[in-house]
């Protein structure tokens, strides 16, 4: 196995030791609190925290550890204007919409294929947790430790190999590490698309509004819309109805401001000078190596779990 090869595989090898973690301590810690306050295991908001601590703190020294011993290269840092954030956004938005779009084609083909409906766990727990929770845990909590862990971590390690093998690398790892088939594909496209703002601006905290923009819809925004939406039905009223309105205008807003800088994106050109090392055969070098191809396959099996 060659210098580079090997690089990449410590990577695979690390992030799959950060999803084992999780589960093992996630495991460790239910199985005490059964033991000691098992009604605890029955509020979803203290599970959601749970999951929370052993997905992004308890584990967070040792893959810190693992990855400060991997070279990294400082990213020249650059501000973005207010319109060009705006555009940004827009283009968030509108990658969450074709992900999600196509997430649920393909889960709805394979739910009629083993004629099973495949549970999107991240949406139950939304619909079932505090508000609360899903703003201060899904919407601001989990953007700020995932930017860093798979953009700031992850990028800073892989650029000397130029910003398209560090940005398809950061979707792909950030895709499977959510562990199921109904986040895969925005996980995907939003993974990639953090990733270019990253390496365009070198300052996670553009990426980390962006990706709680994402979230707060998602998790907050979601459920104003669905009482609103009820409410409406059963007793209309001028609020309900300008929340729904001020939503949809919203979202066409940004899916057209979206579909606008995608053609953009197209003609960006990163600095040739952040390419410091050219492969020969980057997917083999970067994807057919023991760390990737364990990490890729304990992913691949735990979304077979769920969906059966």
């Amino acid at each position: 196995m060659n210098i580079h090869k090997k690089f990449f595989s410590k990577i695979g090898a690390n992030y799959l030791i950060l999803g084992i973690m999780a589960i093992v301590l996630q495991i460790i810690l239910v199985n005490i609190i059964s033991v000691t306050n098992p009604e605890y295991l029955h509020d979803i908001n203290i599970v959601t925290v749970i999951s929370s601590l052993c997905n992004y703190i308890l584990p967070f020294p040792i893959f810190y550890w693992l990855m400060k011993k991997l070279d990294d290269v400082e990213i020249e840092k650059a501000g973005v204007s207010v319109k060009t954030f705006i555009l940004y956004t827009g283009i968030t938005i509108t990658l969450m919409w074709i992900g999600n779009i196509a997430g649920l084609i393909i889960t709805m083909l394979l739910s009629g294929a083993i004629q099973n409906d495949i549970a999107n766990p991240v949406q139950e727990l939304i619909n079932s947790a505090n508000i609360w929770i899903n703003l201060v845990i899904i919407s601001i909590f989990a953007p700020i430790c995932e930017e860093i862990l798979f953009r700031k971590f992850l990028i800073d390690r892989t650029i000397k190999y130029g910003a398209k093998v560090s940005i398809i690398l950061s979707a792909v790892l950030f895709a499977f590490f959510h562990g199921n088939l109904n986040q895969f594909f925005y996980a995907f496209l939003m993974g990639g698309f953090f990733a270019y703002v990253y390496i365009k601006t070198g300052k996670i905290t553009y990426t980390i509004i962006l990706h709680a923009i994402v979230n707060i819809m998602g998790s907050v925004v979601s459920l104003i819309l669905a009482n609103s939406v009820t409410n409406i039905q059963i007793n209309p009223n001028p609020i309900d109805a300008v929340i729904i309105i001020g939503y949809v205008a919203i979202i066409l807003s940004f899916l057209i401001i979206g579909l606008y800088g995608l053609t953009k994106i197209k003609k960006a050109r990163f600095n040739g000078s952040k390419t410091q090392i050219s492969l020969k055969n980057p997917f083999k070098t970067v994807y057919l190596n023991i760390g990737m191809i364990l990490f890729i396959l304990f992913f691949i099996g735990e979304m077979v779990y769920q969906i059966l």
